[in-house]
């Protein structure tokens, strides 16, 4: 009998096991602590994932024998296929690859554009270097995309999912770049085109006195113009926006010279006043602010010429958004020279909406003056306080049009040749949500700007700085005397206690 009781008992493990793991087969779940949910897929990629009519094969190309770090992000990227997978309902299937087996499958894999990355791996207590590979295709039909390199974190899901995005989208709607008056050229914003390329076909537009601006367009971005723009072109944009048009204007209205030193108003080329009409006023001062970037400055001293950092006030660092599906997720951006944008519509049926703001302790300097860097400035410099740097206007032109203006013309801007520079991924990303917003597709916003990039520390007073330093000092000194005065209190007690003979 007990025999039997037993076997019985171990039989019922043996099936409560099984039941488990089949449940858990079907009901796949993980439970993700992280503060930017990097683990848990977002609204956007299950919107792709649903959407999808045909199967995407993903092919995992990744080595064996990885270093443990490197591992971590084969699994994470295993697990990440298997939700895609489930969420998809079967439409992601996805295999691994180890390129490293023999030389003819290396050869295969980097001619598809996947690259081995050089990496030092230590054994017996040797440093060795393998080629490693960490990449994946992923094909529907006859269209491949690839992924060189899978990157850890919240740029993984990123990847795979614009990736699939671009699968799957066949005709993309087109956005124009506004061309003719001095303007940014494609070219010159490759980190916005290669964003772009996912969703939309991004091509310019020059703006001619007879022919109307195509209505296909799905918004149109205007970006850095420097030549007097004739009425007719600005007539041709207001039917352009009376017929449901989307417009993102990024200007400068002030302009920095640092090697000259000197700041100026930009030329008049008719856009303060266009804008105006539409209920957009764009100031002439530069904004200033003490939460700011710094610059390097060269100082001689003696045989040696020394550079030191210095704090900023005209390249101001925002990191004051407006709770917006535009501005969802960003963190912080630094616009270099940059000038107010305020909403001034009254009209009921117009929409404003302000998307960024300076900090309480800010400024303005009204031009022509000059750059001073070793200018001392006073608390009285930054009286203005909170200023609004972008607006969003819906509603204008018979309540059809949108409009979205910055302060800044080139902060998203990479340049061409030697000048080309890398920009940073928020300000980007804001033109990027910009153009998806105007073209009411919002779907990647919040898998574009998922990944925290930054933490930056909130202002703090001096008062509050001093008042902090010392408690740090002080506090412990403090709490190590009260304790002691207590231990002290304590142990009289106790011998007052035995003198009277309790011993308790």
């Amino acid at each position: 009998m007990k025999k039997q009781t037993i076997v019985i008992q171990v039989l019922v493990i043996l099936a409560i096991i099984v039941v488990a793991n089949l449940l858990s087969n079907q009901l796949y779940f993980r439970l993700d602590f992280t503060e930017d949910k990097r683990y848990t897929l977002s609204n956007a990629t299950e919107d792709i994932l649903e959407e999808l009519d045909d199967v995407i094969t993903v092919a995992a190309y990744f080595s064996e024998d990885l270093p443990p770090q490197l591992l971590n992000n084969r699994k994470d990227f295993e697990d990440m296929l298997i939700e895609y997978e489930k969420r998809s309902g079967g439409n992601v299937v996805y295999e691994f690859i180890n390129p490293n087996e023999d030389q003819a499958k290396e050869q295969e894999v980097q001619q598809k554009g996947i690259g081995p990355v050089m990496i030092n791996v230590t054994e017996n207590d040797r440093v060795e270097q393998m080629r490693a590979y960490m990449g994946a295709t992923l094909q529907m039909g006859d269209r491949v995309e690839i992924i060189p390199l899978v990157q850890p974190g919240a740029a993984m899901e990123y990847e795979l999912s614009t990736s699939i995005k671009k699968l799957s989208v066949i005709d993309k709607p087109k956005i124009g770049l506004i061309q003719g008056h001095g303007e940014a050229t494609i070219s010159s914003m490759v980190q916005l085109a290669q964003q772009l390329s996912v969703l939309y076909d991004f091509e310019a537009v020059t703006i001619t006195d007879t022919a109307e601006i195509p209505g296909f367009y799905r918004a149109l971005v205007w970006t850095a113009p420097k030549d007097t723009i004739p009425p007719s072109h600005f007539n041709k944009l207001d039917n352009y926006l009376s017929g449901g048009g989307k417009l993102f204007i990024a200007y400068s209205s002030v302009q920095g010279d640092l090697q000259q030193g000197l700041l100026s108003q930009a030329n008049d080329i008719g856009m303060i006043s266009w804008l105006s009409g539409k209920g957009i006023r764009l100031g002439t001062d530069f904004v200033i602010d003490t939460q700011c970037a710094t610059v390097t400055v060269s100082q001689q001293q003696g045989y040696f010429r020394i550079n030191s950092q210095k704090e900023f006030p005209y390249f101001p660092r925002i990191s004051n958004f407006e709770d917006h599906p535009l501005t969802r997720g960003l963190d912080e951006m630094t616009l270099t020279f940059v000038s107010s944008v305020v909403p001034t519509y009254q009209d009921s049926t117009v929409t404003s909406t302000i998307l960024a703001f300076t900090s309480p302790s800010s400024g303005s300097v009204r031009p022509p003056s000059y750059v001073d860097i070793q200018k001392r400035w006073r608390e009285t410099d930054f009286s203005a306080g909170v200023q609004s740097l972008a607006a969003a206007v819906e509603g204008v032109n018979n309540g059809l049009g949108k409009i979205v203006a910055i302060g800044n013309g080139d902060f998203f801007i990479n340049g061409e040749g030697q000048g080309a520079r890398q920009v940073a991924p928020d300000h980007v990303n804001f033109a990027s949500n910009t153009i998806d917003w105007l073209a009411d597709d919002t779907g990647l916003i919040e898998l574009r700007t998922k990944g925290i990039t930054s933490r930056p520390l909130d202002a703090v007073e001096d008062g509050t700085k001093n008042l902090l330093k010392y408690s740090n000092v002080f506090a412990p000194i403090v709490l190590l005397l009260l304790y002691a005065f207590g231990r002290r209190l304590q142990n009289q007690r106790k011998r007052q206690r035995w003198m009277q003979g309790n011993f308790e």
